[in-house]
């Protein structure tokens, strides 16, 4: 990996978020069995309201969708080292998207609910047209990835508190934490090649603090 490469950060920009339709990113491996999912789908009727139906094919959809983004990115990644490194972290990120899409899948089903199916493909542009990432270079790959991990953590925050089930509430915190680590580990390979921005950039993942966590193109 090159430096110079990482270099091209500029300091990042506000943009609100005033959309459900953030991506529900991050790793969920282990987290069926040792956070509780596994103990609602053995208990259905614990959790059968409508509400959470609703709330988990929410994350369901925007499961599918990082599985997507993910692969598509990785498509334009280039054969350099910044880039196989980048898409190592991706196809590990992709991983725990999938482990987590078929959690969500099982537990919706015991609950009564359909879930959602995956679309062929997904609409990224407002990230890309807001300078949040782009996939004309390695380093605005992952950019684009760490804008998705940030908004994962976001969305989960404010989704969790609409859950009725207190072990799914216990599973979403969960999430949204891995959603969070998922961000500080895209920056640290920033740091790792010398660029200097902190790990955690503020001491919440929120709305307000989106700005310090992003990286603009």
């Amino acid at each position: 990996m090159t430096k110079e490469n990482f270099l091209l950060i500029e300091p990042t920009s506000h943009r609100s978020i005033s959309r459900r339709g953030v991506l529900f990113g991050g790793a969920l491996a282990g987290v069926s069995g040792a956070l509780g999912l596994s103990a609602i789908t053995a208990r259905p009727a614990q959790a059968g309201r409508r509400r959470d139906r609703e709330v988990l094919n929410g994350a369901l959809y925007y499961e599918h969708q990082a599985i997507w983004a993910y692969g598509f990115a990785a498509g334009a990644l280039s054969d350099t080292e910044v880039g196989q490194a980048v898409l190592a972290l991706a196809l590990k990120n992709q991983a725990d998207h999938m482990v987590h899409r078929d959690t969500l899948t099982s537990v919706i089903t015991s609950l009564g609910g359909t879930p959602v199916m995956a679309e062929e493909s997904y609409d990224l542009s407002s990230y890309l047209e807001a300078g949040e990432g782009a996939l004309d270079s390695d380093v605005n790959i992952a950019k684009l990835a760490l804008a998705l991990e940030v908004d994962a953590a976001i969305a989960y925050a404010n989704e969790v508190a609409k859950l009725g089930a207190p072990e799914l509430v216990t599973a979403g915190a969960s999430i949204g934490s891995t959603e969070t680590a998922h961000a500080t580990a895209i920056r640290a390979a920033f740091v790792s090649l010398g660029v200097d921005i902190p790990y955690v950039p503020a001491p919440f993942v929120s709305a307000d603090t989106r700005e310090a966590w992003i990286l603009k193109v």
